[in-house]
This record gives C-alpha cells, structure tokens and sequence, in this order.
C-alpha cells in the first residue's frame, strides 16, 4: 500500500512558511492504518525488544500498538511536568532555544534493549534526546524507527552510529 498517498500537507501550520505534514488521513483509514503498522512490525524482524519509546503526542498513536504487538513494554517520554513520578530529563535545542523532554526515572532498566518510535524524524533534536535519556537509564538502542522521514532535513545526522528506518520519505 502507498502510504503516502494518506499524508496530508498543510501549509502555514503551525506557523508560515512550515509545511506540516499530517498524519490524521491516515490514522481515519483502517486499512492505511493496519498496513503501516504491520510495516513497523516487519522492521523490528523478530529482534528481541523490551521497551518500545515513543514521544508525544503523534508517537503515541503507534507506539503503544507497536509494543503491544511484538510484546514489549511502552514507555512514554512527555514535555516537563506532565509524568507524576520521579523523571530524568534531557534538554534539547530548537530552532529558536531549547526545550525539555522528560521519561520515568525507572521505565528503562539497564540492558533493555529499546525501540525508538515516533512520527517524523525532522532535524533530529527530539530523537537525539530521547536517545540520550535511554542511554544514560542503561538501556540498547536497537532502532529507531519513524512514519516519516523529512530527509531534507538531515535528521539521521543526529542519529549517527544508530539504525534509523522511515515508512515514508520526503
């Protein structure tokens, strides 16, 4: 199935001159949304994961499907403040300052072996700091694995030495 054919952009969102590429399309369609995540499922190809990470919000909407699917754990990473236990952090840069993401001090146990999800990889700020959090808990990163890919953007940059797979590529 063409996936992308399930992607809709949206332009001047969330600000002018960004062309948002939305995902809602395909999450409405079953059928899209069934084959996109049997793709993720074949990309993990039957390697032992214990945690599946996904970042708010748009890594939610796979990442609990995915884990539950290959019979891993899901460990979500959310903005400051918004988990009610103990968090480590890790701090960020973005185009215009930095931000914050946050995981459960004890959500990776050490030699977990971790499966990054979420929508887009754009310039790779998001997922080097997740990949920093898991590290820094002790646990593998086996891949990391997005809907989209925004290769203009160089995001894999970030991301170097690490598996980095996309459904879709732009």
């Amino acid at each position: 199935m063409e996936l992308q054919k399930y992607i809709r952009d949206v332009q001047d969102f969330p600000k002018p001159g960004i062309g948002f590429k939305d995902i809602t399309p395909l999450l409405l369609n079953n059928e899209a949304l069934t084959a996109a995540l049997n793709a993720f499922i074949k990309l993990v190809d039957g390697q032992k994961i214990d945690k599946v990470v996904s970042m708010e919000s748009r890594g939610f909407f796979f990442g609990p499907m995915i884990a539950k699917e290959i019979g891993a754990g899901f460990v979500p990473v959310r903005k400051p403040g918004k988990l009610p236990y103990k968090t480590i952090k890790q701090e960020y840069a973005l185009e215009y300052g930095t931000d914050v993401l946050e995981m459960h001090v004890d959500a990776i146990q050490k030699g977990d072996r971790v499966l990054i999800h979420d929508d887009v990889l754009a310039t790779g700020g998001t997922a080097e700091a997740v990949v920093k959090m898991v590290e820094e808990a002790g646990g593998i990163i086996v891949q990391l694995d997005f809907l989209i890919d925004l290769t203009f953007l160089n995001g894999k940059k970030k991301l170097a030495g690490h598996t980095v797979n996309a459904l879709i590529e732009y």
